[in-house]
């Protein structure tokens, strides 16, 4: 089970402790596993906390990113990783490590290049997503969906999982924020 999981930083001071006791706890079922955390300028002490993890557990690594934004985070967290899968999990935990679980399953057992996870399937269960948000949203995705004339419904998704030599071909990335989200689906698919 060879699996990076890239986890860009930027003032994560309340949060950053509790998701590496979390993260941590994955070495027992990824046995080839690192964690590669980007701190995105960070002003708060969270590279402090991510230096105190990483000195008692080799398998986590920090990089300062070179070039402020969420996209050029995931860039180099993708350059920097050296195993076969790569996972973009965001900090705050807002995703589900069993989620991770069953996607490694997926993408391995069926030699993809990515598997895509999606907020708005019938079992989900989206919790405090401000209505608006949700409205734009839905009106964006479906309207990706229309052009691409695709059956995916969350482009905008951040918690995907690929293969890294697919990623490396996707470079350079382009996007400086949250979009990075929507390009790297978009290229995979195209």
């Amino acid at each position: 089970m060879s699996l990076s999981l890239i986890i860009p930083v930027y003032n994560e001071i309340n949060q950053i402790q509790y998701t590496l006791k979390k993260i941590t706890k994955l070495k027992k079922i990824f046995k080839n596993f690192e964690v590669i955390l980007i701190n995105d300028f960070s002003t708060d002490g969270s590279e402090r906390i991510i230096e105190r993890f990483s000195k008692k557990n080799k398998f986590i690594k920090l990089y300062n990113n070179k070039k402020k934004g969420l996209g050029p985070a995931i860039e180099l967290g993708i350059t920097k990783s050296t195993k076969e899968f790569v996972c973009i999990f965001m900090s705050d935990m807002s995703d589900d490590i069993n989620d991770l679980k069953k996607y490694y399953k997926i993408i391995y057992n069926n030699k993809i290049d990515a598997v895509f996870g999606t907020r708005f399937s019938n079992n989900s269960k989206i919790k405090n997503y401000p209505k608006i948000k949700f409205i734009l949203n839905r009106i964006f995705n479906n309207f990706i969906r229309i052009i691409l004339w695709s059956k995916y419904n969350d482009f905008t998704n951040a918690f995907k999982i690929y293969r890294r030599k697919t990623l490396l071909k996707l470079f350079p990335i382009v996007s400086e924020n949250f979009n990075v989200f929507l390009e790297l689906p978009l290229k995979i698919i195209i």
